[in-house]
């Protein structure tokens, strides 16, 4: 039922150039029973707001068939694990993912709420897993590549994207098929990496975690820590004058990777605020992020 229901939703991304589609098929997983306040809210200084995500979704943005690569990436929007930026670091991004050929999807992710979820530490990770189970399960649908699907996030979803990219050796949804929950790939854009002072992020320490987490939390939590040789590709780009996210939490997660002999590259500006909202411009950082994508063969 849930691949007629996949194909029909295909057929119509081809002709309205996107889909969005409930992450779960029926119960989500971690979840308590509450309403759904979830609301967007257009911001036109900064971007469009997610807040109080309690149903996850997966918004498919597929290129034209004739110029697909067979590469994907999911992409999961920053907010500081408190709201979602969910068009400049979202639909935007797809969208110029698609004229590379490369399949996007827009991942709204649970945001840390105890009044949803019996364990809010878990539920992000929990919704990145489940959609590079989704994508991966349903490649050949969407004409996507099993062995190219990346996951890309900014700041907080940077978090999200390199927790998903160094615990993918545990299960933390359902996955009955033991489908591959690693992401091939992932790009970083001025990531929150560790939750461990002097350089980790509080507001999504305290959004993740709570107020006074163990350090055991601390440092699972912490990916700087749980890089492996197992941990995929990296490509990292962030501002050194970043006064949101200081730009450590960048260079000590180019520098497990390096320690572990990973494929990882590394970008810092000189300057750009966090979110490069005026500098560096997109096509600058957008585009060492493509010549990375090529330079490892996606």
């Amino acid at each position: 039922m849930r691949e007629l229901f996949i194909i029909c939703m295909l057929l119509v991304s081809y002709s309205q150039a996107q889909q969005r589609l409930a992450l779960y098929d029926g119960a989500v997983p971690n979840s308590k029973p509450a309403a759904n306040r979830e609301r967007d809210e257009p911001n036109a200084e900064v971007d469009t707001l997610t807040f109080r995500v309690s149903t996850p979704s997966l918004t498919v943005f597929l290129p034209p068939p004739d110029k697909a690569t067979g590469t994907a990436v999911i992409i999961c929007p920053g907010g500081g694990y408190h709201v979602l930026l969910t068009k400049r670091e979202g639909s935007d991004i797809a969208r110029e993912f698609n004229k590379l050929g490369i399949a996007a999807f827009v991942l709204r992710y649970r945001l840390p709420d105890d009044e949803i979820m019996v364990d809010k530490s878990i539920g992000p990770l929990q919704d990145a897993q489940q959609a590079i189970r989704v994508v991966r399960e349903n490649a050949d649908m969407w004409g996507v590549n099993p062995a190219s699907i990346g996951i890309m996030g900014f700041s907080a979803g940077g978090h999200l994207a390199a927790t998903a990219g160094t615990h993918f050796d545990k299960d933390y949804i359902p996955n009955p098929g033991e489908t591959s929950l690693r992401p091939d790939f992932m790009l970083l854009i001025n990531p929150v990496i560790s939750m461990a002072d002097p350089i980790g992020h509080t507001g999504s320490r305290n959004h993740l975690l709570g107020a006074e987490p163990s350090m055991d939390r601390i440092q699972l939590f912490s990916n700087e820590m749980q890089v492996s040789s197992l941990t995929p590709p990296a490509f990292l780009v962030h501002s050194d004058a970043d006064a949101v996210v200081p730009v450590e939490n960048s260079v000590s997660f180019y520098e497990a990777l390096h320690k572990s002999k990973v494929a990882a590259g590394l970008h810092i500006y000189s300057k750009g605020e966090h979110g490069f909202l005026t500098a560096p411009a997109f096509g600058e950082w957008f585009g060492r992020c493509v010549y990375w994508l090529r330079e490892q063969g996606y």
